[in-house]
């Protein structure tokens, strides 16, 4: 195994332990201060305590920013912006699932963090150069801040966010591998993966905790954080592909809700993946199906990384669309 390879591995495994050990550490204060109570817009129909998001995010930069540290050399520098502003989202997270927060504050707050990040790295960063660079850069903060609040609204169910963090972080740490991928996000997104994989048992259905707003908001912006790496080092397919299932899901459920005049900032059950429960399909059934369609999409995020051909590229994409369209049709309609 290579250098690269046996810090990735300590990155997963410590991780692991870590957000497991502080997942069971800090439970019996989230069941006394931070239950989520169901609703008819809930999956669970227990009152469940939330916050384990909170041991998810300090196992990942614990080990990310020690593992980043202790090799020091400049191939592991890694924007300090990232780590405060990733911070400040579980902040805004945690205080939204405490007491909910204004629609206002809480988008002020989250574009905040995503700017901080955004400013913070080299103007020499482009996706499409010929673009200036403050415009890119609006839309990448407009992006970002959506990004960021789809994972958020894809957490819904049981297992569906380990589903989706971890192939997708398992794809980046192979390309790190591979040296299409910088090698200190890449070790981010192993800390990452295997923080997710600590909390992983304890979300599995029927859950006995919850990330909370303190987890998946942070959550999408360092994984945004990594995919904008793929698109600054000319990656733009693999970033694509790799969150095609979420981007598709919360898009198009966002969409239709603006056409059909609904109060679209406000929770539901709307999402594909909700209204596959309602039409039949087991919770494990759900995030199974996601889950193997998120390994497909990595796999075709890795092949787009090997290839020189803008044809195999679209090619690839339409493989990707083509399967996250057939999972959406098979979520929308009744399984018998």
């Amino acid at each position: 195994m290579s250098n690269s390879g046996i810090w990735m591995s300590v990155a997963i495994v410590a991780a692991a332990m870590l957000s497991a050990a502080l997942i069971r550490l800090i439970r019996p204060l989230l069941l006394e201060h931070a239950l989520a109570r169901p609703n008819a817009r809930s999956s669970h129909r227990l009152p469940t305590p939330q916050g384990a998001g909170i041991a998810v995010m300090v196992a990942t930069l614990a080990v990310a920013g020690s593992i980043i540290a202790w090799l020091g050399t400049s191939g592991a520098h890694f924007p300090v912006a990232v780590f405060a502003a990733t911070l400040l989202m579980a902040a805004v997270g945690f205080a939204d699932d405490l007491r909910s927060m204004p629609v206002v504050t809480r988008l002020v707050l989250q574009a905040s963090a995503v700017a901080a990040i955004l400013f913070a790295a080299p103007a020499d960063l482009r996706i499409v150069p010929a673009v200036p660079f403050w415009i890119e850069r609006g839309l990448l903060l407009l992006a970002g801040l959506w990004f960021v609040n789809l994972v958020n609204f894809m957490d819904g169910l049981d297992w569906m966010t380990v589903a989706e963090v971890v192939p997708v972080t398992a794809a980046m740490i192979v390309l790190g591998l591979t040296g299409e991928f910088p090698q200190p996000s890449a070790t981010l997104a192993a800390a990452l993966c295997g923080a997710m994989i600590g909390f992983a048992p304890f979300n599995r259905p029927v859950a006995t905790i919850f990330l909370g707003d303190v987890g998946s908001l942070p959550i999408g912006l360092l994984l945004g954080w990594c995919l904008l790496q793929l698109a600054w080092h000319q990656q733009t397919t693999a970033a694509l592909l790799l969150p095609l299932y979420y981007l598709a899901d919360a898009t198009l459920t966002l969409l239709r809700r603006i056409l059909r005049g609904e109060p679209f900032w406000t929770g539901h059950r709307s999402h594909f993946y909700q209204r596959a429960t309602d039409n039949g399909f087991s919770v494990i059934g759900v995030v199974s199906a996601v889950f193997a369609l998120n390994l497909v999409l990595a796999a075709l995020a890795i092949a787009s990384t090997r290839t020189q051909s803008s044809a195999i590229e679209v090619a690839l994409i339409a493989t990707g669309a083509g399967a996250v369209a057939f999972l959406l049709h098979r979520f929308s309609h009744s399984r018998k």
